[in-house]
């Protein structure tokens, strides 16, 4: 009677123990459960606030949409908005600085080590590709970009290479008209509303400088450049050219022509006459060839005869902004200097 006594009571015992363990798993799990439900609702509504969040902030484009760009060479997809640029211009640098895009590589400038002053701090830490001429393409190949910018003159046979790197965008020209190329280059970069907000920026500057010139535009401004390969006067298809137009301001009639540039010999230098004279000396650095044969034209018999000269009005300015940097910086920086020189505050 003992025996079964205990035993009945070591399997209640028994049963109890195994009820109370079921107890412990099912109220673990349980808690699991609960613990992973409350991990994750708080995740998705996070998620939801964000995307109503990026709903509510309007953008020129979403991250996946595909737009079509027209440009010198057909027509190139770019989806969404590119990150790492590559420019392959001087004038198109200083458009993607001004819409707010570091490229992660260009060109380097024309003079400088190796970009101009006026962008040296806004490059640091970007890739220099050599000159425009001959852009270095391993080095493209290996900076992965999502967007390459160059121009037909300079980089039509290497399109097809490029254009299999990276969507690849080209302008049709280099000239002094270096808006049209601005507006392509924001389209690109899928900013074209700050593009436009740019362009009328610098528009109104320069109505507001020619009313201050007021009758100074009938100064006739004569621009000359002084290379190994001659001397050119500059006409109105250049990038000074194009500003003094946009001021208003006159030209000898050698010069007030839709053309780049003529070559003038010495004794043909009258064609350089006029109120005033604005040259540069294109010269490698440490060199002085080029500045020994501009002396030597400005102390010639016929230079002196000219009335720029008899009035003192010849003055030597800066090549990179009066033509070789092209950008929308340089022509804000052109526009300075024309204001200055022709004394108008």
């Amino acid at each position: 009677m003992k025996r079964k006594t205990s035993a009945r009571t070591m399997r209640h015992i028994m049963t109890s123990f195994f009820s109370l363990c079921m107890l412990f798993v099912l109220a673990g799990c349980g808690g699991g459960a609960n613990q992973a439900q409350q991990t994750q609702q708080p995740a998705q509504q996070q998620a939801t606030t964000e995307q109503s969040t990026t709903a509510a902030q309007p953008a020129p484009a979403e991250v996946g949409e595909v737009r079509e760009i027209k440009h010198a060479m057909g027509t190139t997809q770019i989806k969404g908005t590119p990150q790492r640029v590559i420019i392959l211009t001087n004038e198109g640098t200083e458009a993607l600085l001004a819409l707010g895009v570091k490229p992660i590589a260009a060109v380097q400038s024309w003079e400088g080590e190796p970009w101009y002053d006026h962008i040296k701090d806004e490059m640091a830490g970007v890739e220099s590709l050599g000159f425009e001429t001959e852009p270095n393409l391993e080095k493209i190949v290996s900076l992965s970009p999502d967007l390459i910018i160059g121009n037909k003159v300079r980089h039509e046979k290497v399109y097809d290479q490029l254009s299999k790197v990276a969507p690849t965008v080209f302008a049709e020209e280099l000239s002094g008209r270096w808006k049209t190329n601005f507006a392509l280059y924001a389209e690109a970069v899928n900013k074209k509303a700050e593009g436009e907000k740019v362009l009328k920026e610098f528009d109104e500057r320069v109505a507001a400088a020619k009313e201050k010139l007021g009758s100074k535009t009938a100064t006739k401004v004569s621009v000359a450049k002084f290379s190994k390969k001659g001397v050119q006067i500059y006409q109105k298809d250049t990038f000074s050219g194009v500003l003094l137009e946009q001021l208003g301001v006159a030209r000898p009639a050698s010069q007030d022509v839709n053309n780049f540039a003529e070559f003038v010999s010495e004794e043909g230098m009258s064609v350089m006459d006029g109120d005033v004279l604005f040259y540069w000396v294109s010269e490698e650095k440490g060199a002085t060839d080029i500045t020994n044969m501009a002396k030597k034209w400005m102390d010639s018999p016929v230079f002196k005869s000219l009335n720029v000269s008899k009035n003192n009005q010849v003055f030597q300015v800066s090549e990179t902004i009066w033509n070789t940097a092209g950008g929308i910086k340089a022509a804000n920086l052109l526009l300075d200097d024309i204001m200055k020189r022709l004394d108008v505050q």
